[in-house]
């Protein structure tokens, strides 16, 4: 048997394990509600998404929390309840960019709510169909993002619910049980716990980097076409 220990986290106010410790008997709610601001609230990109699923399950497992779940309840709870939270914000992100995401995106032509990447977006959609509803799921940024994009490209109500829900428990289950699983091998189960902060913030380095990289790329992209589209005067000389 091991405890858990609460790491003392290079970002606290994002660190999921004070976030639960410290939410007494209101846990689990503080947790769902966390989750359905990531998933349907434009602003819930900043907030811990898969590290607080992972560690909801890692401290509902007896082995690594002798004291008990944390959460007073099975792990199976824990994973629905989440599961659910992620099914509302999806509907709610959706019910966002059907009412008033046209709006925002006219209005905004730069940055996360610029049109070009509305279009972009559209396209993943297009690409991938209403699956990509499920596989944003498991994307941190566009999991936030994907329910507002179905919306503003109008996409069936009835289709986008169901891939929404099946989404939503294929992200809340796996990563949930995953991190309860994690926690019966002691190695794994403190590595995670004592080093979620370092992980945590690798994510989001991570994740930053990769949209930084992913933005300067399309400038590339749109300055060599820009730069290989012949001249009014060029096209006269032909």
């Amino acid at each position: 048997m091991h405890g858990i220990v609460t790491p003392t986290a290079l970002l606290p106010w994002l660190d999921p394990t004070s976030i639960i410790t410290n939410s007494g008997g209101w846990a689990l709610l503080v947790v769902g509600l966390i989750i359905f601001a990531e998933t349907g609230l434009l602003v819930g990109f900043i907030l811990p998404g898969d590290t607080l699923l992972v560690i909801s399950g890692l401290l509902s497992n007896p082995t690594a929390n002798p004291s008990g779940p944390i959460f007073g309840v099975n792990v199976w709870v824990v994973a629905l309840v989440i599961s659910l939270s992620a099914f509302l914000g999806g509907e709610v992100g959706y019910y966002i960019g059907k009412k008033s995401g046209p709006a925002i995106f006219e209005r905004k032509e730069t940055g996360l709510f610029s049109k070009e990447n509305v279009d972009r977006t559209m396209y993943f959609f297009d690409k991938y169909g209403a699956w990509a509803v499920v596989i944003a799921r498991f994307v941190p940024i566009v999991r936030t993002f994907a329910p507002v994009a179905a919306g503003v490209g109008k996409m069936s109500y009835k289709r986008y619910s169901l891939y929404n829900i099946l989404g939503a428990i294929a992200w809340g289950v796996s990563l949930t049980m995953l991190g309860y699983f994690v926690g019966y091998v002691p190695v794994i189960a403190d590595l995670v716990t004592n080093y979620i902060d370092i992980i945590l913030l690798l994510i989001v380095v991570g994740t930053l980097g990769l949209v930084v990289a992913h933005y300067f790329w399309e400038r590339h992209k749109a300055t060599k076409r820009a730069n290989d589209k012949p001249s009014d005067e060029d096209a006269l000389t032909e």
